[in-house]
């Protein structure tokens, strides 16, 4: 789907407030058709007709009526076009929101997240110009005009011949800028994402820069970045005021066409068409509709630049606004409602029967003719690094797409799966609420029983404020071993009947190292299923199963 194509497929959600809206710009200009004939008969009243003020209050509080009321209509133009913009920007935000959360960490392994990031904040933000100013106007720069030009011809057919003649010159502008504009922003938006991912690969990478004595060449590529950034901003902006001068030129001449037209007709200086009969009356009413009749157009062309940045922005949008490839297998069957779920036997967890596993640009990575697990069993996985065993845990979770076979899982871990990585995921939180990840819904005694079971409270007890501690971004503030304790007490405090562990064990201290394979047999007997994946060989005595990885192939290895 092209950027047009989305952008046009995002406007039926707000229909309705764009309809509002246009028609509220439509009746404001309406609205100045009325008052620049009340203004026009008020001044052919007093100057050629000698009507006293007394018999003009009528007129004059009509008048008066007008031009309050376009106030009024400019006000809830404003309001529903804010609306239809505010909804149309919600919407793709949650719905891009969604296909991220549905693509889960296997898709997302090749997404900057500073890329991404730029796309749900800035280049969703751009698309507010486009429905906010752009597509209202659109129909307000076609309705208006012609509602005048008609006026006009009732007027003075030559008067309002001039200002045809001129009208199609702005929307010609409009789309020679315009192409180049949408090249231009398109650009723009790369430069954008480019710039902000670089710059957050440079802030995590801090540490690692100062200890290589390297800041200083990474600020320098942030200041090309962002000079590079500034440039093609630059370049949009002198199109974009290159644009309005030329429209703006063309507009003044029209006007000034028309008002040597009237000025003259009315000194008796032409003697063709209509021009004799020209009343002050009819020429006031003429000279005053003529700007107006350029002035939807000469907004429209100022909105057009809206449009071309939200095509800009669209056609990096569309790109992640779709639907994610079906799932030929590998993910969890749905459960009923009530009883074993359909293929999977009884007392069993876990089975998976003939799975084929595929990761782009690797072809197929692992196949799995079958694995079965029950309540309180303890499966290794053991193979070298490249594998497939993480692929493996992702496609038991449901976050990485199968080319074939199934995965079944009990009604219980579909809905809560506990996940035990290395390094482990800490959020920029309180070590209580890193906990609370696991389940969301513990009361602090469970929190607190966690974390005692994993050595959480042997570092929580020395600092001030114990488990209301917050920690940094990925656990900064913490060593290697207490986060892989902290995710350990997570795992307690989940009610998970399923957990699947990635290299539990891998670069941890002995106490640490204790304390988690003390909690794998203390969660295996809980009941709790455990898949761990590892080549690490101390995991052999606290496992039931072993299955190893060999040649892409996942071969049983018998009891522990």
């Amino acid at each position: 789907m092209t950027g047009k194509e989305w952008l046009q497929a995002q406007r039926s959600a707000v229909a309705p407030k764009l309809r509002v809206a246009a028609a509220c710009g439509i009746a404001e200009g309406l609205l100045i058709i009325a008052q620049a004939g009340l203004i026009a008969w008020l001044v052919y009243q007093v100057i050629r007709a000698d009507q006293p003020p007394q018999s003009l209050i009528a007129p004059a509080l009509a008048l008066v009526v007008v031009v309050l009321l376009r106030p009024v209509a400019q006000t809830l133009r404003a309001a529903a076009a804010i609306q239809a913009s505010d909804r149309a920007r919600a919407s793709v935000r949650q719905r891009l929101l969604g296909r991220i959360e549905t693509m889960g960490p296997a898709g997302l392994a090749g997404m900057d997240s500073g890329e991404l990031a730029a796309k749900l904040s800035d280049q969703v933000d751009a698309l507010d110009g486009y429905f906010a100013r752009y597509l209202p106007q659109m129909q307000v720069a076609i309705l208006v005009p012609l509602a005048i030009l008609l006026t006009a011809y009732a007027l003075d057919w030559l008067a309002a011949t001039f200002l045809l003649l001129s009208a199609p010159l702005i929307p010609l502008f409009m789309a020679l800028v315009g192409m180049g504009a949408e090249r231009l922003n398109r650009d723009q938006f790369l430069a954008l994402q480019r710039l902000s991912g670089q710059f957050i690969d440079r802030v995590r990478g801090l540490t690692t820069l100062r200890l290589f004595g390297r800041t200083e060449d990474a600020a320098e590529g942030i200041i090309r970045g962002a000079d590079e950034y500034r440039i093609r901003s630059m370049r949009v902006l002198r199109v974009a005021f290159l644009s309005s001068a030329v429209l703006e030129f063309f507009a003044s001449v029209a006007i000034a066409v028309v008002a040597i037209y009237v000025g003259f007709g009315l000194l008796g200086y032409i003697d063709f068409g209509p021009a004799p009969k020209l009343t002050l009356f009819n020429g006031l009413f003429v000279l005053l509709l003529a700007p107006e009749f350029f002035q939807p157009l000469r907004t429209l062309a100022q909105h057009y630049h809206d449009r071309a940045t939200a095509l800009g922005a669209a056609e990096q949008l569309a790109e992640l606004d779709i639907d994610p490839p079906a799932q030929t297998g590998g993910g969890p069957s749905d459960p009923p409602v009530a009883g074993q779920p359909a293929g999977l036997p009884p007392g069993h967890v876990l089975a998976v029967d003939s799975l084929t596993i595929a990761r782009p640009g690797r072809g197929q990575v692992i196949h799995v003719p079958a694995l079965n697990a029950t309540s309180g069993e303890r499966i290794l996985i053991e193979g070298p690094s490249g594998s497939g065993k993480t692929s493996l845990l992702e496609a038991i979770a449901g976050l990485l797409p199968a080319q074939a076979g199934q995965v079944h899982r009990h009604a219980d871990s579909t809905r809560t799966l506990g996940w035990l990585a290395a390094p482990p995921h800490v959020a920029r939180a309180s070590l209580a609420d890193n906990i609370r990840l696991g389940d969301p819904d513990a009361d602090d005694a469970a929190v607190l029983a966690a974390a005692e079971r994993a050595g959480v409270m042997e570092f929580a007890a020395r600092l001030t404020a114990g488990l209301d501690t917050r920690v940094g971004e990925r656990g900064q503030t913490l060593s290697g071993g207490q986060a892989q304790r902290l995710a350990l007490a997570r795992a307690f405090a989940s009610p998970a009947s399923l957990i699947l562990l990635d290299e539990p064990t891998a670069a941890l201290d002995a106490v640490t190292e204790r304390y988690v394979l003390d909690g794998i047999d203390a969660l295996a007997a809980e009941g709790r299923a455990l898949i761990i994946a590892s080549h690490d060989q101390v995991l052999r005595r606290h496992a039931d199963q072993i299955y190893r990885i060999r040649d892409g192939v996942l071969e049983h290895c018998g009891d522990a």
